[in-house]
C-alpha cells in the first residue's frame, strides 16, 4: 500500500467518488452479503485495486466496514445503557472534543450576530469528494461552520439549503481552502492529532445541544432522551430532536450518532443511507478488534 500521505495526492478527489460509490452500493445492499467481486466491479475497478484503494482512502477494509452496518451493537448498547457514555455526555459539556486524528475547538457566535441572520460575517465554500458523496463545507475566518452531503448533481439544492440559515452572511467560493479541510477531516492517513476549528452558529440552546453531541465517543451512540437529560429534563427531548435536526456541521458535530430509543434510525437531513453509512465507518474504525462475519473479505 501506497504510503503517500493523501493530502499529496493528485488522483484523491476521484478516488474518493469511485469510494463513494462503493459505500452506497455496500450501505444499500448489506443484507445481500456483497462478495468483494460486487463491490469492486460497483466501484469499476479489479477486485485487488479495490481492496487497495477503499482500504486506503476509506481507513477500513471492505469487510470491516460491511460488518459493521447492521445496528445490533447499537441497539445492544441502547439496551444495556452505558455509563460511560453518560460521563462522556456529562464531561463533554465543557470539556475537548475529537474525532479520530482531529481534536476539535470549539467557538461560537454572539446570540446578537445569529440574530442578524449572520450579517457581517464572510462564508468561504467549496464542493468536494468524500467517502459519503459530495460535501459542501463552508467557514468563517474562525473555523468550519458548515458540512452537508449530498450526491453529483445536488450541489446547488444544498448550497442554497446552508446559505438559508444565514441568509445575511456573505459568501465566496474558495476551493483551495476548502479543499484543503476536507482532506483533513476525512483523510486516515497520519496519526498525528490535527486541530480543527468550529465556528458554531445558532441560537444558545442549539449550541448546548451540539456540545453535548460533540461529546458522544466516535463508534457509540446515543438517544434524543438521554442527550435531552444531560442539557435539560428528558421532557425536553422533542426540542432536542429539532436542535439536533438544525446542526449545520454534519458529521463533525455527529448527529448521525443518535438513534431512537428503541436504536432505530430516524430522519437524518442527508439521508438515511447515509447515516447507517457513518455509523458503520466509525463502528469499524474504533471496534476493528471485535471479531465480525462478512461475505466480503
Amino acid at each position: 500500500m501506497s504510503t503517500e500521505p493523501l493530502l499529496e495526492d493528485p488522483e484523491a478527489g476521484s478516488h474518493y467518488r469511485t469510494m463513494a460509490r462503493a459505500i452506497r452500493f455496500l450501505t444499500e445492499n448489506y443484507a445481500d452479503q456483497p462478495r468483494l467481486e460486487d463491490a469492486a466491479e460497483a466501484a469499476g475497478l479489479s477486485p485487488f485495486h479495490f481492496q487497495r484503494v477503499f482500504t486506503r482512502y476509506v481507513g477500513v477494509s471492505p469487510k470491516a466496514f460491511v460488518g459493521n452496518l447492521t445496528l445490533d451493537r447499537a441497539k445492544a448498547e441502547l439496551a444495556a445503557g452505558s455509563s460511560v457514555l453518560d460521563a462522556a455526555l456529562e464531561a463533554g459539556l465543557s470539556g475537548p472534543s475529537r474525532l479520530h486524528d482531529l481534536c476539535i475547538k470549539i467557538e461560537t457566535m454572539t446570540p446578537g450576530d445569529y440574530a442578524r441572520g449572520g450579517e457581517g460575517l464572510t462564508i468561504d465554500y467549496g464542493f468536494e469528494p468524500c467517502p459519503f458523496g459530495i460535501v459542501l463545507a463552508m467557514a468563517t475566518d474562525k473555523g468550519i461552520c458548515g458540512l452537508a452531503f449530498g450526491d453529483e448533481g445536488e450541489e446547488p439544492s444544498m448550497l442554497a439549503d446552508m446559505m438559508s440559515r444565514w441568509p445575511k452572511a456573505a459568501y465566496r467560493e474558495v476551493p483551495a481552502r476548502i479543499s484543503k479541510l476536507v482532506q483533513e477531516i476525512f483523510s486516515p492517513a497520519g496519526k498525528d492529532l490535527r486541530e480543527v476549528g468550529l465556528h458554531l452558529l445558532g441560537t444558545p440552546w442549539q449550541i448546548k445541544v451540539w456540545q453535548a453531541l460533540l461529546a458522544i465517543p466516535s463508534g457509540r451512540v446515543t438517544t434524543y432522551r438521554t442527550i435531552a437529560e444531560q442539557v435539560g429534563s428528558s421532557k425536553a427531548s422533542r426540542a432536542v430532536g429539532t436542535a439536533v435536526g438544525r446542526n449545520p456541521i454534519s458529521y463533525l458535530i455527529p448527529c448521525h450518532r443518535v438513534l431512537g430509543s428503541d436504536g432505530a434510525l430516524h430522519g437524518y437531513h442527508w439521508g438515511l443511507t447515509r447515516k447507517r453509512a457513518m455509523l458503520a465507518f466509525e463502528a469499524a474504525r474504533d471496534h476493528s478488534e471485535r471479531p465480525r462475519t462478512s461475505a466480503i473479505a
